[in-house]
């Protein structure tokens, strides 16, 4: 086994846990499973894995949850690794770590991995969605999760990051309902990010923004913060999408395509501007940072702290 500790968050994720588990299980040391309190038999399934250890803990949003994984877990292993539930690490990249990832210089603290988007069974190929070029994997005592609602990206310093070639996949086997309802959740989760862009209420992470996680991270985040967020209302969602699915070529990944960079690419950013929007003129302002903290839970259901 490989001196590496896989972190894995989960809730409810009984149609995915093992599928994640089998893909780690041959080069990972330790398998660490954060779970918030399921309710199905996600936990009971990762149990049964002897590298396997389950830690149950409240979730508030999904940066709070990973540090708090990587403040307690018992690990001494040279390297820690971030995996989503429903994410694969393909046989080709399995050999790609279990290779190169013991023989990299002193000087190497962080490995980016080019996810796959597997949508409704298709790859989405096009439309800027491949590569999405995301540090995954890093040097213990050398890195730590960006402190956002939303997008949160591992920020690593004290060296320098490669990047691996084999497959990595983001393949979620749930329905358009599931869907369209985990990213109402998230658009509630960005828009107060947006806002506290404007009102600095909670303390800005600026660490992707200097380039402490990939370069591709770091462009995609200066052109929201500095271009798209300042666009008229509207505006943007149409840009974006006119953009990924004409100039990026994504009417080239079939009907699935369509659907997805329709809703991922504009309905989506629509719905984070009109819930900017509505949350914004809900606040009364001028307040200070407990006052607008305390009203933004109100208003969202969030434990914004």
């Amino acid at each position: 086994m490989l001196s590496l500790a896989v972190i894995i968050l989960t809730y409810n994720e009984e149609r995915h846990i093992a599928r994640a588990l089998d893909c780690v299980t041959e080069f990972a040391e330790q398998i660490f499973v954060i779970d918030s309190f399921s309710t199905d038999r996600t936990s009971e399934i990762a149990r049964a894995y002897p590298r396997a250890t389950v830690v149950e803990h409240n979730f508030i949003n999904y940066s709070d949850q990973f540090q708090w994984a990587l403040d307690k877990i018992d690990t001494q292993c040279d390297w820690i690794m971030r995996l989503d539930a429903d994410e694969i690490v393909e046989a080709d990249l399995v050999e790609e770590i279990k290779t190169k990832l013991p023989m990299l210089p002193s000087e190497v603290v962080g490995v980016n991995l080019k996810r796959k988007h597997i949508f409704m069974k298709r790859w989405i190929r096009h439309g800027g969605r491949y590569p999405l070029t995301l540090l995954r994997v890093w040097r213990r005592g050398h890195g730590r999760i960006e402190n956002r609602w939303m997008d949160e990206h591992i920020v690593i310093w004290g060296g320098v990051t490669i990047t691996f070639e084999g497959g990595f996949s983001d393949e979620n086997q749930n329905d358009l309902t599931f869907f369209i309802n985990k990213h109402n959740k998230y658009a509630t989760r960005e828009a107060v990010d947006r806002l506290n862009e404007e009102f600095e209420f909670l303390s800005l992470d600026v660490a992707v923004s200097v380039g402490a996680s990939s370069k591709q991270a770091r462009v995609r985040r200066f052109l929201k913060q500095r271009v798209y967020n300042h666009l008229p209302v509207g505006v943007g969602p149409l840009c974006y999408f006119s953009w990924r699915y004409f100039f990026q070529l994504g009417f080239l990944d079939g009907k699935e395509g369509l659907i997805y960079h329709f809703l991922q690419g504009c309905w989506y950013r629509f719905l984070v501007e009109a819930k900017v929007t509505e949350l914004r003129r809900a606040l009364i302002l001028p307040k200070g940072r407990a006052e607008l903290k305390l009203e933004l839970s109100r208003l969202t259901g969030l434990d914004i702290k």
